[in-house]
């Protein structure tokens, strides 16, 4: 199965003397590779982050695509919205490893062979 899903965090701040706080600094930023964001390797397409607006704050959105899901879950113990950062964390199994994106919204899911 073809899964989509945004993936959510608070904007990178990173000050010199030409940025003020609140000012997006996305296009500036390094974007980690996941083996360095999630702690380990993971077969994503997900390196570009974008500013978004949520509740009045800039906050950065990606968008992940993970290929061979066997399923998705969102467990409620792992519930971890607090409006802080919309989504929750979402669990994700693999060839029979289990992966959890934090502050994440399913976009799709598709069954390539129906």
């Amino acid at each position: 199965m073809l899964v989509t899903l945004y993936q959510y965090k608070h904007e990178e701040v990173q000050f010199d003397d030409n940025r003020t706080t609140g000012e997006s600094q996305t296009e500036d930023s390094v974007n980690p590779d996941s083996e360095e964001y999630f702690g380990e390797e993971l077969d994503i397409d997900a390196d570009i982050w974008e500013t978004v607006e949520y509740e009045g704050s800039p906050i950065q959105r990606r968008e992940v695509t993970l290929d061979d899901v066997t399923a998705v879950t969102m467990p409620e113990e792992a519930d971890s919205r607090g409006g802080e950062l919309p989504g929750t964390t979402v669990q994700i199994r693999r060839e029979g490893t289990i992966e959890q994106l934090e502050h994440a919204t399913l976009v799709e899911a598709e069954d390539r062979t129906p």
